[in-house]
């Protein structure tokens, strides 16, 4: 998963990279909320960890601003002030949980997992995942596009659903080998670029608008 940290206390905000590093997190870092701000508006992090006081621009404005612009990333929220009208502040301007300074690296961990689960169940409860007139179904297990059928095999649909889940983020070759094949691949290091030609000749060509985009030097994403 991609987790963007941001955090001025640079000791504490290594540290927690560290940790996320371990368990095989790709991980962003900002010391000052202006940085956190730029990254975050990006959308491509499936959780924000986000320090309330910051130089330049507090987590509280941030947190406010990304729901602004309708990024939906999970927001957990650090803070050395634990008094319930701060924690409801942060929860009112569209953080989904807050953490109370110090705390222990295995909450942290457990509490980005549940965040993570919770955004899997809001996909899961449609049973679609769709990007412009693109539909995965879930359920019937079986894509649409333009009200076509197209047929994909299980390592296809697999890489569409990861697209699509995260669309609108550029997702780095690693990620993508780590999320879809579970497993090191570096031996095959052009199996993503195999299997990305193979979903645009199926959901791409023959159609007036390319969904699937190579973002160079990064890796790909799928946007309208």
């Amino acid at each position: 998963m991609h987790i963007l940290i941001v955090e001025d206390e640079q000791r504490l905000a290594f540290l927690l990279r560290r940790v996320l590093l371990e368990e095989r997190h790709t991980v962003d870092l900002a010391h000052d909320g202006q940085r956190g701000l730029d990254l975050a508006l990006s959308d491509s992090y499936d959780v924000v960890i986000l320090d309330v006081m910051l130089p330049k621009l507090d987590g509280l404005e941030i947190c406010r601003q990304m729901r602004a612009e309708h990024i939906l990333s999970p927001v957990l929220m650090l803070t050395a002030r634990g008094a319930v009208e701060d924690r409801v502040t942060g929860l009112n301007v569209g953080a989904d949980d807050y953490l109370t300074k110090p705390f222990a690296m295995e909450e942290l961990l457990a509490r980005i997992n549940a965040l993570l689960r919770r955004r899997d169940r809001r996909f899961d409860e449609t049973n679609q995942l769709s990007v412009d007139d693109l539909i995965l179904d879930m359920a019937r297990h079986e894509a649409r596009r333009g009200g076509r059928i197209i047929e994909l095999t299980a390592k296809e649909f697999a890489l569409l659903e990861y697209l699509m889940r995260h669309a609108g983020q550029v997702l780095t070759r690693t990620q993508i080998i780590d999320a879809v094949w579970r497993y090191d691949m570096e031996a095959l290091s052009n199996v993503v670029d195999i299997y990305i030609h193979y979903l645009r000749e199926k959901i791409d060509y023959g159609f007036s608008r390319s969904l699937i985009k190579t973002v160079r030097g990064v890796g790909y994403k799928i946007e309208a």
